[in-house]
Order: structure tokens, then C-alpha cells, then sequence
């Protein structure tokens, strides 16, 4: 059975590097042999083509851009009336994965638009949602890409976020019933909005299409104080053969080398 694999999400990692290129390097210099990012729009896309050769490191996972964050967007995948935005977005997205040769995008599904009562807008959100990942789909498979959807929890990291659990998800994914589309789970946001992680990474582990951890409450180093054993969760993904990369997405504690003895450690006793 292959051991697991890490990446660090430099979004949230190596933050004490200003500049978002070098944090690649710094990633490649701790023992990462991959990274993944939310955005990188605003990055020079030669300085981070140059950081990727120059290192050997592999672009696991990038974000569709956000939309316009200043006025309340996190994406617009689900999003009433922006499908064209949504289409720009994967475009840039995908120029982006095709230069640093990244094999997977997460399709943002967008936050419920201000002033609208969630139960009233949800089946027009969905519908809009399947459209455009359909739309998704043929554009990736072009590309060899797997699009991804994620859960983001409504209780503590964002109330408005429209695709909240994995079991929305799933119904999504059936509706749109591509196989380069998948399901994006982070045990964060899977924990705070249903717990029941065994049963839940046994029953939806065929969908998975990558994985992303941090502690729970603070979202802080696996190993940090919180109400999740990891050390048991890495060898249920262990146990399912989960051949991904598990994206280590967590606000460290202090510097960001000095927290990454849980890695080592899980890597020894898991042996």
C-alpha cells in the first residue's frame, strides 16, 4: 500500500514569505514535493512557471477565481446571472493550470447573493450549478483536468457559502454524473457541518478527487490542540488506498517549518 502524500496549500502556509513565488521554493527547501494554492492571479505566471522548473515541485491544486471579493464574492459557479463571469473565470483558471501543468481545479460554487433567503433560492442555484460544471466537464476533459467541488461549512467559516456539506455535494455530482468532476474534501469543513468522518469518507470515498486537512476548532496544524484524531484519519485514507495528494491547508501556529513535525511523525509510525 503507497504511503500518503502532502502538499502544501501556499495560500496558508509559509505566509511569513511575503512574496507568493518564493513560498514555492520554501515549500520544495521543508520536504514538500507539491503545492497547492487558492489564487494565483496575481502572480507574474512566467515567475511561477520559472519557480515550478527551477524546483521540480508539481502544481496539485488551484482555485477558479473568486469573482469580485471587495463586493462579497467567493466564487460563481451557483451563482444567478453570472454564468458568463463563471466561463471567464475557468478560462483564466485553466490558462493557469495548463502553464504549471495542474491536473486539478476547484470550481468555486459562490456564496447565496445578499438579501436572499437560502431555502428560497437553492433549487435555481443548483440548477445553475449543474449547468455550468456540465460546461466545466467538456472544457477540462480537453485538458485532462478534474474539476472539483468542495463543501464549505456554514456554522463558523462562512454562512452565506452555498454548497455546505457532502451530502449536497453528492446529490450535485449525481445530477451532473461526469467522471472528471469530483469531490473535494476537506475534513474541516466536513467535521464542523456533519462529524461522522469514518462513515462519511467510507460511503463517499469513490467521489473524492482530493483531500485537505486542519485541525478542529482553530483550523490549525493537525497535530495542534482540537477534537480530531489524525493519526487515525490519515490511516482511514491510508487504509481506502487514497493515491492523491492531501492538501495541508491550516493557519500554522507560528513559522510554518516549525510545525511540520506531525508529518514526519505520521510518516514514521505509519510505516
Amino acid at each position: 500500500m503507497a504511503p500518503l502524500k502532502f502538499c502544501a496549500n501556499i495560500s496558508w502556509l509559509f505566509t511569513e514569505i511575503p512574496d507568493f513565488t518564493q513560498r514555492i521554493y520554501a515549500a520544495v527547501s521543508a520536504g514538500f514535493q507539491a503545492v497547492e494554492a487558492a489564487w494565483l492571479y496575481d502572480c507574474d505566471l512566467q515567475e511561477l512557471q520559472r519557480a515550478r522548473e527551477a524546483t521540480g515541485v508539481e502544481v496539485v491544486l488551484i482555485n477558479t477565481p473568486p469573482g469580485d471579493v471587495k463586493a462579497g464574492d467567493l466564487g460563481l459557479g451557483a451563482v444567478p446571472g453570472r454564468e458568463a463571469e463563471f466561463r471567464q473565470g475557468l478560462d483564466l483558471a485553466l490558462k493557469y493550470a495548463r502553464a504549471l501543468d495542474c491536473k486539478r481545479i476547484h470550481l468555486m460554487a459562490g456564496r447565496v447573493p445578499v438579501g436572499s433567503h437560502r431555502m428560497a433560492v437553492a433549487k435555481e442555484m443548483e440548477a445553475i450549478f449543474v449547468q455550468n460544471l456540465n460546461y466545466a466537464a467538456d472544457m477540462l476533459s480537453k485538458e485532462g483536468i478534474t474539476g472539483l467541488i468542495e463543501p464549505i461549512n456554514t456554522r463558523i467559516t462562512d454562512p452565506r457559502y452555498f454548497l455546505d456539506s457532502p451530502h449536497q455535494a453528492a446529490a450535485i455530482l449525481e445530477k451532473v454524473g461526469k467522471p472528471n468532476i469530483k469531490l473535494q474534501m476537506d475534513v474541516f469543513h466536513w467535521q464542523i457541518m456533519d462529524g461522522n468522518l469514518t462513515h462519511n469518507i467510507h460511503k463517499y470515498f469513490p467521489i473524492i478527487g482530493h483531500v485537505q486537512i486542519a485541525q478542529v476548532p482553530g483550523r490549525n496544524e493537525p497535530d495542534s490542540a482540537g477534537e480530531l484524531d489524525y493519526s487515525y484519519l490519515l490511516n482511514t485514507l491510508k487504509d481506502h488506498d487514497y493515491q492523491g495528494y492531501i492538501g495541508c491547508e491550516y493557519k500554522p501556529l507560528g513559522f510554518t517549518e516549525e510545525g511540520l513535525g506531525w508529518i514526519r511523525e505520521y510518516c514514521t509510525h505509519s510505516k
